[in-house]
């Protein structure tokens, strides 16, 4: 387990106050101007050594992703921070904002000198009002005290932050129709390349990061790319929030150690599966994109990017969606694939027409009333769905199919044969 000290999200629970005062006691804002004096090409080097990956579901490398931008530009810099978390089953970056803002505000300083951008948008889920709210006072707290704008905290740097509400669209969550929404177009996806580290809001070089992955930086720099990386498997570093939600007998958000065995982060933290670890049936371990996985895998898997992509699911934004025996896993996923039709953007012909179909014949499935030639047919069209269209929407919403019946196909076909069964019995 995680020992208290090398906690970086030491408010995540907002037993402190969430101002400035109470943040520096906290350790945010300590030598923020020494570091930013070490230069851009060292926080790089040091987030690159820290091994940390980003935390937002893709789990691209973050020192990479910041050595993408260009040295030197004749268009002006930024950096985006997507805090429109709308993954079901994540609750992460709400509690960061809402209890922890100066982190994210630090954070959004020292990358944003790495990247020689000069402004930072926050795009934020608009049902997040309160931590909208509470993310904009300490916004302003950081201006009135000197920490942002001409000269940020000294250290020659000029920076702005600037919050953008959305208007609640999962698809705004992919990083490039969340730019179309920033320029106020609407929220579809790009294509790529340009890519945009090159082309990115307002066709200016830009970088968009996840909430967490923002506000963990100050501690790593602060403390060493080498002490981060110190936690977890090797290209699974460092530490991360984990949202616990479902059949567990305390749901919570905990930061843990990468690489912790899923079933000793049930236990430990969220008081284990109601009525016991031999009730659990499946658990969807990385938000509702990816695919669930049985009780068998869940007792030895590991919570880190590559254990889980060996078990033919993913890490994601660690959002960990525990269902007991008691759940209709047919009709779980039934609903999320009503989740995807609905969210879709519309743009590409696949995901359009396709999530629409997949969600009927999820629905017809739920009930049985379908043949079992049809579950081959589903999967097919499935794969026609994932991997052609411009973004991830295509594929997160054909995975949680695929997971149900790469594990419970048995499951969905008895579904079938008692549909059938009882309507021969009610005609003769």
């Amino acid at each position: 387990m995680l020992s208290d000290k090398d906690r970086i999200f030491t408010n995540l629970y907002g037993w402190q106050p969430f101002g400035l005062e109470a943040a520096r006691k906290r350790g945010d804002w300590d030598g923020t101007a020494a570091i930013i004096a070490k230069g851009r090409d060292w926080i790089i080097e040091e987030m690159k050594q820290s091994g940390l990956r980003g935390r937002g579901g893709a789990g691209f490398p973050t020192g990479m992703k910041w050595s993408f931008m260009p040295k030197t530009s004749d268009k002006p810099h930024y950096l985006v921070v997507n805090a429109d978390e709308g993954e079901p089953g994540t609750c992460k970056d709400r509690d960061i904002m809402r209890y922890d803002p100066h982190k994210l505000i630090e954070g959004c300083l020292l990358a944003s000198f790495a990247m020689g951008a000069n402004a930072c948008y926050i795009y934020i889920r608009g049902e997040f009002y309160n931590e909208a709210s509470h993310l904009q006072i300490a916004i302003d707290e950081c201006y009135d005290a000197g920490l942002l704008g001409k000269n940020a905290c000294g250290s020659g740097w000029d920076m702005d932050i600037y919050i953008h509400l959305g208007a609640g669209a999962y698809i705004c969550g992919e990083e490039t129709a969340l730019l179309e929404s920033l320029e106020g177009k609407k929220g579809q996806p790009r294509n790529k390349p340009p890519f945009p580290a090159m082309a990115g809001l307002y066709s200016c070089p830009t970088t968009v990061n996840n909430v967490e992955t923002i506000a963990a930086a100050p501690t790593i720099l602060r403390r060493g790319g080498g002490w981060f990386a110190g936690f977890g498997r090797p290209k699974n570093a460092g530490t991360k929030l984990f949202c616990i939600s479902g059949h567990v007998n305390q749901p919570c958000n905990v930061e843990e150690e990468m690489s912790i065995p899923l079933k000793e982060l049930i236990e430990k933290h969220a008081g284990g599966v109601r009525g016991g670890w031999d009730n659990l049936l499946a658990i969807i371990p990385g938000g509702s994109s990816t695919p669930m996985i049985p009780r068998e895998i869940c007792d030895t898997v590991l919570m880190d990017f590559d254990a889980l992509k060996d078990a033919k699911t993913g890490l994601g934004t660690a959002a960990v969606i525990v269902m007991d025996k008691s759940t209709d896993l047919v009709k779980a996923i039934a609903r999320l694939a009503k989740f995807y039709m609905h969210e879709s953007c519309g743009q590409c012909t696949p995901c359009r027409e396709g999530t629409g179909w997949m969600w009927r014949v999820m629905e017809r499935l739920a009930r049985g009333n379908a043949r079992v030639e049809e579950i081959d047919m589903l999967l097919d069209v499935s794969k026609q769905i994932e991997g052609h269209t411009i973004c991830a929407h295509g594929d997160a919403a054909a995975w949680p199919i695929q997971g149900l019946m790469r594990h419970f196909r048995p499951v969905v076909e008895q579904r079938i044969a008692d549909y059938h069964a009882a309507h021969r019995m009610a005609a003769e």
